[in-house]
């Protein structure tokens, strides 16, 4: 089985920063396509940043210039650089991924976090 676990999530001021991680373990061979998504109350759950196996990045319009999303392709880990937080960016933050467990040629499957709540105060 394969776990997404994210950690790092809190209360900040308006303004303020946090780093968000993401940690991959199990039957993972290797991970393409690594997410942040969010989920706001009464809202749908929405892309936040994208990165994939390259290295290349995605980010939602919102986001763009505040937030920096990151891997560690040997830690099977990713990461999401939050700065100049904002009330509109509280929400439950999810790790999602699309893992391979036995080669580069064999199935994919999607897994998601258990989220990680971050709030943002004015």
């Amino acid at each position: 089985q394969v776990q997404l676990v994210e950690s790092g999530g809190g209360l900040v001021q308006a303004g303020g920063s946090l780093r968000l991680s993401c940690a991959g373990s199990g039957s993972i061979f290797s991970i393409n396509v690594m997410d942040w998504y969010r989920q706001a109350p009464g809202k749908q759950r929405e892309l936040v940043a994208r990165i994939n196996s390259g290295g290349i990045t995605t980010y939602a319009d919102s986001v763009k210039g505040r937030f920096t999303i990151s891997r560690d392709n040997a830690k099977n880990a990713m990461y999401l650089q939050m700065n100049s937080l904002k009330p509109e960016d509280t929400a439950v933050y999810y790790c999602h991924a699309i893992v391979r467990k036995d080669s580069d040629y064999g199935p994919s499957y999607s897994y998601w976090g258990q989220g990680t709540q971050v709030t943002v105060s004015s």
